[in-house]
């Protein structure tokens, strides 16, 4: 092999490398692809207008009061809801551009807001699934950005800091940013901190089988069983539709494995 081409076929494995660790963002970041997957058109084209519907709203009020943290990141919040239901790489970078051109904004003026740098992730993360060679540097800013949300405050968002955070370790390739023991330090924490969020202890249930710890999985399987009529009742609404759209086939899922 001369050293031009071995040099193109070590090109291409890179790129396939990132370009598998790119589709993991997917499912880092949230539930739109699950729900297009899994639900029919209607549901789909519900979940999608109730989206749109709540993301104009938030960019209207952004735009009147753009100074005013508590809108700046509700907007971003808005956006990267928003940017879960789209169908392109354009349509989802623009929408994500917007919710970190919010995130920038707010912690210029409050360096030490928890909400800006946790939606500053979360939207650097679907900025990230649109890109390939340029993936890198936002992972790692996404990493920084979710320990800086764990800093100022750990318990918003149901524990959110710690739950995306050690979803980050845990898809994430190890020649990247990825690692089983944070992973795995993370997730427990996001359960210890909210105990009875589905979605905390679906994550970890679900990690503790990939690192084939069954004794772990069993225990989350039996919380989630206990958690699960309740949960039903806190989490409802249109807000949450998209979420149990995600979290009962999961669920379901996690219940049928084979542990006697």
């Amino acid at each position: 092999m001369t050293a031009t081409v071995k040099s193109l076929h070590q090109f291409h494995a890179k790129c396939c490398r990132r370009a598998r660790f790119v589709a993991t963002l997917a499912g880092l970041t949230g539930f739109a692809n699950v729900v297009i997957a899994d639900t029919n058109s209607v549901t789909r084209s519900q979940l999608l207008a109730h989206s749109q519907e709540v993301f104009v709203a938030a960019q209207k009020a952004y735009e009147v009061d753009p100074t005013n943290n508590v809108v700046a990141w509700k907007f971003a919040k808005a956006a990267f809801d928003r940017g879960e239901f789209s169908t392109n790489d354009t349509e989802r970078a623009a929408i994500a551009m917007q919710g970190i051109s919010a995130c920038r904004g707010l912690l210029q003026r409050d360096p030490k807001s928890a909400p800006g740098q946790y939606y500053l992730g979360l939207n650097l993360g679907q900025l990230a699934r649109t890109k390939l060679l340029g993936a890198l540097p936002l992972v790692s800013e996404m990493e920084t950005s979710f320990l800086k949300a764990r800093q100022f405050d750990e318990n918003f968002d149901h524990a959110g800091p710690d739950r995306f955070v050690g979803q980050l370790y845990l898809q994430a390739p190890g020649w990247t940013v990825g690692s089983q023991s944070k992973a795995r330090k993370h997730l427990t924490r996001a359960a210890e901190l909210a105990p009875d969020y589905p979605e905390n202890r679906l994550n970890l249930a679900e990690a503790a089988l990939r690192w084939r710890d069954k004794k772990l999985a069993q225990r989350e399987i039996e919380a989630l069983q206990k958690l699960w009529p309740a949960a039903q009742t806190n989490f409802t609404g249109a807000a949450w539709a998209a979420f149990w759209a995600d979290w009962q086939p999961r669920y379901e899922k996690l219940r049928k494995q084979p542990f006697k």
